[in-house]
């Protein structure tokens, strides 16, 4: 375990012994223009050796058209160049000597068209790339990932807000859904949450923001799509990568992972796998006040966790047009939890007084396994068409038991009162089965998909509660039940997209579903029984998109779509889920699926500055609220219900800036507001309107040494989470720094997260006579070291790749 004196030691060990690798560096800058002398800003510059064609540096154009490269060392290499609307340009025979300063002059381009609806150029992966339908947060462009995880790659990724309870929102709006892949992620709730954590993000590639998915993708998720794209090698070869972190705050975090390719013309084989450890916290205090009564109350929670993931995969490249993959992945997750519960209760009118103090030691025992499996078959006959099938299994087993004793003493804490001590053992099974066939095909000048997706979940869900009475654990039938939940959904699409002219293009997709779903509730004893929880229904989601280019490097951009999030078995369950003998949560059986209507302009300003303004307004909006419970007026629960409806509007502008040469900035800011209205009846009314705001922003700086270092950090004003809770401000600052040996296999990282520890929440909730404010915090503040190296024959691309400038498709599967 390394301490903080540790870890600066280290840190100074590190800078000091990079200082005898320096030798003189060369450099090569030039300017290019078009043919008609204009620059040519932001064009993808990169330098080859000429020996064997590797990739030896990469850059980019400024907005004068100019590009210095520095850090080079002496030898031969060539040149080329890439810029959006030109043709690529080469210039060979460069030849750098120790120390030289190579001024190539003026570059002169030729011009070409380019449909930038279809295609990205890329050399050096900058953090944020815009995308016509998407925004791609590469993970590998920003340093400071090192020793975190998916869940905190999120709280960093444009547009994306996750909240104290880990709510995942995209431009202020709930109901977003997690795919690893391409594929969906059915986890919900705490599973989701621990999925997350339990994924490095060093096996992560980049992360995919879809906010208007079009006809192609399953209509759940009201807030779009967000997709987890863990790397993979094109490589030909055998390739292959290790990389360890090691991160400290209260607590330690270490990871260890790998992967590994094999690649020739007829097979590609690959697999990765991870495993690590770690503890964590989260410390919530709430001070509450409901039926003439005053509740403080502290929740603090430690979880220990060991965890161990894999794939493995492999693709059979039958011929040119035909290809059959296999893939299987699997893991497992170990997590220990201690939580501290404590509530003092007293009348309002006389706080200092107390009447009794509630304290709930909590332990659980959580161990989750899944695997997943998939065939793929897909045909392209390199000119337009194309047909993809899938076939996907999945398998999660969830089991959890814990064990809490409810004390309560008097004023003074020193005497018992009383005692309740409960059991519970919660296992959970889900499995799914999903195929889906996707056709692409050019017709009338554009290009026309079709295709279906046929899913089936089917989730087990045991609830058993037990009192513990002279050390023996005695099943309470009141409190126990069995929830079985089964969701079919038939779907099918159709879309078409194409070019009007050299300035317009549209695309136009309609996706129809239908959903037949039942979740039956076990009581164990007859009074309790209830009617199945039905859902039948067929439901239209059309989707239009419309692009203009106004002039050269300027675009707008109209998209539209419906789309619907179904209640899933953690929210529909109606039975008390216990966090202590004055605190549970329970599900709602009648919940309705919400229904969301989008509408989104996007402009572009050459190919990189990015502004855009959304509306959104969902019908039957499932949120969460914190409510008093109408039998025992010292408790208080958390409950899932339906708003009238919810009206989002929001505005998103994202610019990557070159400050100076050795200075490259990117910013975000996003601001939303959020209307939300409910009527429940005997005055609990939901009537919340919110206004907020968030800033990212990151900076990366080429040092001397061949250091790079990086600063990044966010600002989040006030908002509203769930149905009725105002936040109030918070913000972090990061640090990283990063240095490549041994010709670029060997990278060292080092970061610092949350140096000022800002990242906590605070805020309040007052809905049907409860108010109550909280505030809490977790382990955000850290320091990380990661060592990652690369081994193999890196410098023989496939097929697809076989320049090292590449300009792909944004498809759905890679």
């Amino acid at each position: 375990m390394i301490t903080k004196t540790g870890f600066l030691t280290l840190l100074l060990m590190w800078l000091a012994a990079t200082f005898p690798l320096l030798a003189q560096q060369s450099s090569v800058r030039g300017q290019l223009q078009g043919s008609n002398g204009e620059a040519v800003a932001f064009a993808n510059v990169a330098l080859f050796t000429a020996a064997d064609s590797s990739l030896y540096k990469a850059g980019a154009s400024d907005d004068a058209g100019i590009f210095d490269m520095n850090g080079l060392g002496a030898g031969h290499y060539y040149l080329k160049v890439v810029g959006l609307g030109f043709g690529e340009f080469q210039q060979p025979g460069i030849r750098l000597a120790e120390g030289q300063r190579l001024d190539l002059g003026v570059l002169t381009l030729t011009a070409k068209d380019i449909n930038l609806a279809e295609t990205t150029v890329t050399a050096s992966r900058v953090m944020v790339e815009i995308k016509p339908d998407r925004t791609v947060f590469n993970v590998e462009g920003t340093i400071n990932s090192a020793g975190s995880d998916a869940i905190t790659l999120l709280r960093k990724a444009p547009s994306v807000t996750v909240d104290n309870n880990d709510n995942i929102s995209v431009l202020g709006r709930s109901g977003v859904l997690l795919y690893v892949d391409g594929k969906r992620l059915p986890l919900t709730g705490d599973d989701l949450t621990n999925y997350l954590q339990n994924l490095p993000a060093e096996q992560i590639d980049r992360i995919e923001i879809i906010t208007n998915p079009g006809a192609r993708y399953e209509a759940e998720g009201n807030a779009g799509i967000i997709d987890i794209r863990l790397k993979k090698d094109k490589n030909l070869g055998a390739n292959g990568s290790v990389n360890t972190t090691h991160s400290m705050g209260r607590h330690h975090r270490s990871n260890l992972s790998s992967s590994a390719n094999y690649r020739n013309k007829r097979l590609n084989a690959f697999g990765t796998g991870g495993l690590g450890d770690g503890a964590g916290f989260n410390e919530m205090k709430f001070l509450s006040y409901l039926n003439g009564m005053e509740q403080s109350e502290i929740n603090n929670h430690r979880n220990d966790w060991d965890f161990l993931n894999y794939r493995v995969g492999a693709d059979f490249f039958l011929t040119d047009k035909h290809t059959i993959g296999m893939l299987v992945g699997g893991g497992s997750n170990k997590r220990l939890n201690y939580s501290f519960n404590r509530i003092t209760l007293a009348q309002e009118n006389t706080p200092a007084s107390i009447d009794s103090i509630l304290v709930a030691n909590t332990t659980a025992n959580n161990l989750r396994h899944q695997q997943t499996y998939n065939l793929n078959y897909r045909f392209d006959n390199r000119n337009g068409r194309s047909l993809n099938m899938d076939f996907d299994y999945g398998h999660y087993q969830n089991d959890s038991k814990r064990y809490q004793p409810n004390r309560y003493f008097d004023a003074s804490e020193e005497n018992v009162l009383t005692e309740i001590i409960n059991s519970f053992d919660t296992p959970t099974d889900i499995d799914i089965y999903t195929f889906q066939v996707d056709y692409e095909d050019k017709l009338w000048g554009g290009t026309l998909g079709a295709g279906s997706k046929l899913s089936r979940v089917i989730s087990d869900n045991t609830f058993l509660f037990f009192d513990e009475i002279n050390e023996t654990p005695l099943l309470n039938a009141r409190r126990s039940n069995l929830f079985k939940y089964d969701e079919k959904v038939y779907a099918g699409y159709v879309n078409y997209a194409r070019a009007l002219n050299t300035k317009w293009k549209f695309s136009a997709g309609l996706r129809a579903e239908q959903t037949d779903a039942r979740g039956d509730l076990q009581a164990f004893l007859p009074e309790l029984e209830e009617p199945p929880v039905l859902f039948n229904y067929l439901s239209w989601f059309p989707s239009a998109g419309l692009t203009w280019d106004v002039a050269p490097k300027h675009t707008l951009a109209l998209n539209g779509g419906r789309r619907i999030n179904r209640p899933d078995y953690n929210v529909l369950n109606p039975f008390n889920n216990q966090i202590s003998q004055l605190s549970y949560e329970k599900g709602n059986p009648y919940l309705r699926p919400e229904i969301v209507n989008n509408l989104e302009l996007g402009y572009t300003l050459a190919y990189r500055y990015n502004l855009k303004i959304a509306y959104s307004r969902t019908t039957d909006q499932i949120t969460r609220l914190i409510a008093p419970d109408k039998e025992d007026p010292r408790a208080g629960f958390i409950t899932w219900a339906n708003l009238a409806d919810q009206t989002v509007w929001s505005l998103n502008v994202s610019a990557p800036v070159q400050i100076l040469k050795w200075w490259n900035a990117y910013f975000n800011a996003s601001a939303s507001h959020l209307d939300n209205q409910a009527d429940y009846g005997n005055g609990a009314v939901v009537d919340v309107q919110a206004f907020t705001y968030s800033i990212y922003q990151q900076h990366t700086f080429d040092m001397p040494f061949g250091l790079k270092g990086e600063i990044s950090g966010y600002y989040s004003g006030p908002g509203v989470w769930g149905g009725v809770f105002l936040y109030e401000s918070n913000w972090s600052l990061n640090l990283g720094l990063q240095r490549k040996f041994l010709r670029e296999r060997l990278t060292v990282r080092l970061s610092a997260d949350d140096i000022f520890y800002e990242t906590g929440w605070d805020g309040y909730s007052n809905f049907d006579g409860l108010l109550s404010y909280g505030s809490g915090r977790w382990d955000s503040r850290r320091v990380g070291i990661s060592l990652g190296y690369r081994f193999g024959n890196d410098n023989v691309k496939s097929r697809k790749r076989s320049t090292g400038i590449e300009a792909e498709a944004g498809r759905v599967k890679d």
